[in-house]
């Protein structure tokens, strides 16, 4: 029986089954006469990626069909290979994208999902390779590499990717500096993370709240509270509000060093700017302030917290009743 090439677009889609409607397809392939739609291809080619048995080495033999894959199609073929963890089939694909036409955004991908499989080397000379396909990078481009590149703890190549973008003019990504940042802070280099915070604006990127976290919680964790304290410091001048991440790092980071009056100043701050502090916060200054045998000042923040209709923890309040005792007895 002969039917229309329309017909058997008609029959292939509706097929709910992907193995069989790819036997139907091969069934009538034969036939000078049939040809199924580029759509028809392209959806068939991504059911059988996603099915539940995926099938993929028939899924990319569909793309042999195409005079030129979609771009499309080949990027949603990489992410879904990359989320399989099958560098093999991506490497299968590079022919595919030789015959297609080049898109950023399709690059953008294929370096996305090298990256995830942990082919960090071949993601970079794609990368190095898309001057001479007349595409420029974006910001994505440069995003992916980075992230990719901290994450295999390259951050020096990383920082300087940042760099590049500025020089070649692309716009800057918050999220590249966020990565960055977090990087730096994680391997405790605190001063080049400060640094590259105060280089954003001049490179054309606003940090805001979520920057200047990263570097306060770095600085807090390796016992700096008061270099956290002139980060923080920093965002009101620059205009950017702290929020209850920020003045709770350093309250508890103060606590920690055993700077108490700072941190009752800082919590105060914290109340004014209209924050409502965790109880675990006002916790940490009155434990500070009872260890070190001023329990007027513990009482103090103690009051603040009930004036603020927070609920103290019952370890606070035994904090204050056994310091008060010691007072008496002594």
């Amino acid at each position: 029986m002969t039917i229309s090439s329309s017909r058997l677009n008609k029959l292939i889609s509706s097929q709910p089954n992907p193995l069989l409607a790819k036997e139907l397809l091969d069934r009538h392939l034969s036939s000078p006469s049939l040809s199924p739609s580029p759509s028809t291809l392209h959806s068939l080619s991504l059911r059988l990626a996603k099915s539940p048995h995926p099938s993929l080495s028939l899924s990319l033999s569909l793309l042999n069909l195409f005079p030129s894959p979609p771009p499309s199609l080949l990027s949603s073929l990489s992410l879904l290979f990359s989320r399989l963890s099958r560098p093999d089939l991506l490497f299968s694909l590079l022919p595919h994208f030789s015959r297609s036409t080049p898109s950023i955004h399709s690059y953008n991908r294929l370096i996305f999902a090298f990256a995830r499989t942990n082919n960090l080397a071949y993601a970079i000379s794609l990368f190095n390779r898309i001057a001479s396909l007349n595409l420029s990078p974006n910001a994505t481009t440069y995003r992916v590499l980075v992230q990719a590149l901290c994450r295999r703890g390259q951050v020096s190549a990383a920082e300087f990717l940042l760099g590049e973008m500025q020089h070649k003019g692309i716009p800057p990504d918050p999220f590249a500096y966020t990565t960055v940042l977090n990087s730096l802070c994680r391997r405790k280099k605190l001063r080049e993370a400060y640094r590259l915070l105060c280089r954003m604006r001049p490179r054309g990127s606003e940090p805001d709240t979520c920057h200047y976290n990263t570097v306060i919680v770095g600085f807090c964790r390796e016992g700096r509270p008061l270099d956290a304290c002139k980060v923080l410091d920093d965002m009101s001048e620059r205009a950017v509000s702290p929020n209850l991440v920020s003045y709770s790092a350093v309250v508890h980071g103060l606590c920690t060093c055993g700077v108490f009056d700072k941190a009752e100043g800082y919590l105060e701050q914290m109340v004014d700017r209209g924050l409502v502090p965790h109880f675990s916060v006002f916790h940490a200054v009155v434990k500070g302030f009872c260890g070190v045998g001023n329990v007027v000042a513990a009482s103090r923040v103690l009051e603040r917290m009930l004036f603020l209709g927070i609920t103290p923890h019952v370890e606070t309040w035994d904090l204050i009743i056994r310091g008060v005792c010691t007072q008496i007895m002594a």
